[in-house]
Parts: structure tokens; C-alpha cells; sequence
């Protein structure tokens, strides 16, 4: 399981608890029976049909219902791994043996192998076999186990990981099997009940239930962060559990909780279910996910940049940064501009960029509509394949400027003191306390590239540029650090 980017990693999941009120169904449940999946497809779905009618509503036990239809449908995922470290040598009479610091002196640190055990969940999925899980459930792991819910136990074989999106698919050598159907998490709405079901801390089928706290969650975990946020009582071994709605389909897969002590406060995090079916198919079929790249670095749009770079509302994605000879480059986008659509998808975020590229076929060419200089254009794009190290979607004369930051002239110096790979540039090497500068978080090394729109390369451009602003409006500064590039807006004083 695993804990966000709030209080680090660590393997969690989500379950839930929480009393719903209000809602009766008839002493059987009778849901209307899965659809059948479409010709080699992985899943099953239910009919829109399958929605509980008003006969079906009558004795308040309607997750009796659901957790003994669909409990048997959960497995206990227990893996091994092989930690390979080094140890010492020791007496077997103890450590007050005065051989101990023979063993020390003549054989040192021995290099050694340890087992690690972990334990997780899963859901079944398809009648032959097949589970979903989360990829660090089964990361890294020499042996893979899966008990059912009838106690019987079968090894596991990985088919397919994908580390990005953390999700996993396995398989048990077992036919005619319970499964889960999907939902449509597109569909589900804040404040809708959801039920969690897995293993926590090896607890065998634990039911809790909840509710839909938040969509859209981004909590650093990658690019393609999307998280459903539920009032969940999380704790160890639920991951790559369900996460149901009240018909019974899985909308999110259980992974993550931010806890600053371990234990649960009640916000936890699933994958939506729908991502899960744009990975899946790759999965079973290659092992792998292959994903398109515009080559671009982008960020959120603040109100303040909204209204620097002319834009009605505050939403799209902000290109901060264009990767030579990529996709983005070849299509003519350029830093400044603002993209609102791509392959027909409204753009509404910045975090939302990375998973509609990534969606997107390699290969394939489609119209990206972006803002620029306040008009809206049209750009043509072939979008390329993602490889592992791409992301999808800086002493001689100092000045000190109006923003309370020093200056310089990048020089050789200025570059080994700094990291900088730049060979030119205007590089920052102090910052006032309490000065705008500082305020708007500009740090020494960082290498600035633009100024309120206009190009800077030396100190007396940056120094024009700055004289030119307005002192009641906020300046634009791109700058570089650590090989990412940035906009950041800073108010003058006064």
C-alpha cells in the first residue's frame, strides 16, 4: 500500500467507513445479470439496466447484499522478494565472545540474501483467471500468491505492470471464477456511497463503506495522477482492492492514503476504474504501456498569468518549456503558449494534459488548439511514443533590480557554482529576504530566460525588461532550475 507524497511511501489502500441512511432494497438482491464483454475484451460490464429499481428498495441492507455477492470476488495477494545486503559474522556464543572481533577483523560484511513478504489484494476480473492489482503490490516480487476467498491457493504469474498509472495485471491458473464488473468512473459523483473491500493487515474480505470525497485528486504520486478521494479508513494490505459503487461495479482500484502518522484519518485514494481500461488491453497483450509524448513542460494557470497572457479564465495548460526536436517543436509551439484542446478533449488543467497525450496513439496527427498572444490557433501534431526517461506533457558586473534579487552575467564560474549546463544567460545569485523575489519563491542559481514575454540573455535586457514593467502589475519571469523551466509571477512592492 501506499501513502502520498504527503508523509512518503508506503504500501496502503483504501477501505471506508461510513453509515448510509436511507437506502433499502428487497430481501434478495437480484442484479440484473453482467453484460457479456465484447469479442477479446478483458472485462465485464453491467447493462445500464442494472441500476437498482424502486421494487429492489426496501430493507436498508443493501451492502449485506453487495459484500456477500462480491466479497468472493477479492483475493489476498502475498508476495516474496529477494533483498540482497551484507551482515556479519558472529559468534554463536553470543556477544560478549571475545571471537566476535575476530569474525569482524579477518571476514568482515558478508554478502547475504533476505526474504521480504508483503500482502495486498486484488479483484478478479475475468472468469479464466485474471486479477487486477496495484503495480507496487507485485513489484519486484520472485514469488507471487493468491488466496481466494474459499481458501484455496494458487502461484501467480505477472502478465503486465504499469508503473506510471500503478497498476498491475496478474493471473492464477483457475477457471470459472466470481468476478467484479466495471463501472464508469467518469460517472461517479462527490458525495456518492462507495464500498472498499480487501485485506488489511492480512484481515481476510473486510467490508467498509463511505463516500465519494473528491475527484481529480493530483497527490505527486506521477503525470498521470487522477486519484478518486473517499473518507476510506485505510490501512495496510488493502491495495489493489475495489473501490464499488452501489451497483455493485468497481470504479477505482484502492491504492494511497495520506496519513502523517501511518495510521488512518480518513482521507484515502483509488485509481479511477476507467484508467484501468485504457491500460489493461496493453497489458494482456504485451506486458507493457506505450504511450504517446508531445515533449513539453507545462504548469497551472494562476489567475495572475491568466491575465498576463490575455486568457478569459484561468484553465488549460501553460507551456513553460519545449523539448528540442519533439513533437511539440516540429508543430510550432512555442514557451507562452497556452493549450486548451487536444485530439478534440477540452484541456481544462494542466494535470490533465499528460493523460489526454499520453491516451493518444502514437503516430497519430491531430489538431491541438492553443492561445497565443490572446488569439486562439490551431496547430497540426504527430504525436511520438513516450520513452522512460521523457516526461508527457541559470564575476563580472552584478545589479540588483526592484525585485530585491541580484543579478549576474553567466560566466564558467557562475556555472560550476550553480550546476548550470547553460553556457549564456542572466543568472540570479542572491535574494533579499522579505523582497518580492524571495515572496515569489526565485532562489540563487536560478537562470532567468524571459522577462513579461521578452527574450533575456544579458543583464542589461533583463534590466530594460524590468524597467519597462508597470509597478502596478505583477512581472513574468521564466526561469530555469535543475533543467525545468518555470513561470513564476512576482508582485513589486508597494
Amino acid at each position: 500500500m501506499r501513502m502520498g507524497k504527503f508523509s512518503g511511501r508506503t504500501m496502503l489502500a483504501v477501505a471506508a467507513s461510513c453509515l448510509i441512511v436511507g437506502i433499502l432494497v428487497t430481501a434478495s438482491l437480484n442484479l440484473v445479470p453482467l453484460s457479456k464483454a465484447t469479442s477479446g475484451q478483458l472485462w465485464s460490464e453491467r447493462r445500464e439496466s442494472g441500476l437498482f429499481s424502486a421494487s429492489q428498495v426496501s430493507n436498508g441492507k443493501i451492502w449485506v447484499r453487495l459484500a456477500k455477492e462480491l466479497t468472493p470476488s477479492v483475493v489476498n495477494v502475498n508476495t516474496t522478494q529477494v533483498v540482497k545486503g551484507r551482515g556479519r559474522l558472529r559468534s554463536p556464543f553470543g556477544e560478549d565472545d571475545p571471537f566476535n572481533e575476530f569474525f569482524k577483523r579477518f571476514f568482515g560484511d558478508a554478502p547475504r540474501q533476505f526474504k521480504s513478504t508483503s500482502l495486498g489484494s486484488g479483484f478478479i476480473i475475468n472468469r479464466d483467471g485474471y486479477i487486477l492489482t496495484n503495480n507496487h503490490v507485485v513489484e519486484n516480487a520472485t514469488e507471487i500468491s493468491v488466496k481466494l476467498s474459499d481458501a484455496r491457493e494458487f502461484k501467480a504469474k505477472v502478465i503486465g505492470r504499469d508503473p506510471k498509472t500503478d497498476i498491475a495485471l496478474i493471473k492464477i491458473e483457475a477457471s470459472n471464477l466470481p468476478v467484479i464488473p466495471f463501472g464508469d468512473s467518469e460517472k461517479l459523483e462527490v458525495g456518492e456511497p462507495v464500498m472498499a473491500i480487501g485485506n488489511p493487515f492480512g484481515l481476510n474480505q473486510t467490508v467498509t463503506s463511505g463516500i465519494v470525497s473528491a475527484k481529480g485528486r493530483f497527490i505527486g504520486e506521477g503525470p498521470y495522477d487522477n486519484f478518486i478521494q473517499t473518507d476510506a479508513s485505510i490501512n495496510r494490505g488493502n491495495s489493489g482492492g475495489p473501490l464499488l459503487n452501489i451497483n455493485g461495479e468497481a470504479v477505482g482500484i484502492n491504492t494511497a492514503i495520506f496519513s502523517p502518522t501511518g495510521g488512518s484519518i480518513g482521507i484515502g485514494f483509488a485509481i479511477p476504474i476507467d484508467m484501468a481500461k485504457e491500460v489493461l488491453p496493453q497489458l494482456k497483450d504485451r506486458g507493457s504501456v506505450t504511450r504517446g509524448w508531445l515533449g513539453v513542460s507545462i504548469q497551472a494557470i494562476t489567475p495572475e498569468l491568466a491575465k498576463t497572457f490575455g486568457l478569459k479564465q484561468a484553465s488549460g495548460a501553460l507551456v513553460s518549456d519545449v523539448v528540442d526536436g519533439s513533437p511539440a517543436e516540429k508543430a510550432g509551439l512555442k514557451q507562452g503558449d497556452v493549450i486548451v484542446e487536444f485530439n478534440g478533449k477540452k484541456v481544462k488543467s494542466s494535470s490533465e494534459l499528460p493523460h489526454i497525450v499520453g491516451g493518444t496513439s502514437v503516430g497519430k496527427e491531430v489538431v491541438m488548439k492553443i492561445i497565443r498572444d490572446g488569439e486562439e490557433l490551431p496547430l497540426q501534431v504527430k504525436v511520438g511514443e513516450l520513452k522512460d526517461e521523457q516526461l508527457a506533457a541559470l564575476a563580472p558586473s552584478s545589479t540588483k533590480s526592484k525585485l530585491g534579487i541580484d543579478i549576474q552575467q553567466l560566466t564558467p564560474e557562475l556555472s560550476r557554482r550553480f550546476g548550470i549546463k547553460d553556457d549564456r544567460g542572466v543568472v540570479v545569485t542572491g535574494v533579499e529576504p522579505d523582497s518580492p523575489g524571495e515572496a515569489a519563491g526565485l532562489q540563487p542559481g536560478d537562470l532567468i530566460l524571459d522577462i513579461n514575454r521578452s527574450k533575456v540573455t544579458t543583464v542589461n535586457q533583463a534590466r530594460r525588461a524590468l524597467e519597462k514593467a508597470r509597478p502596478d502589475e505583477p512581472t513574468v519571469v521564466l526561469v530555469k532550475r535543475e533543467g525545468n523551466t518555470r513561470y513564476v509571477v512576482i508582485r513589486s512592492e508597494g
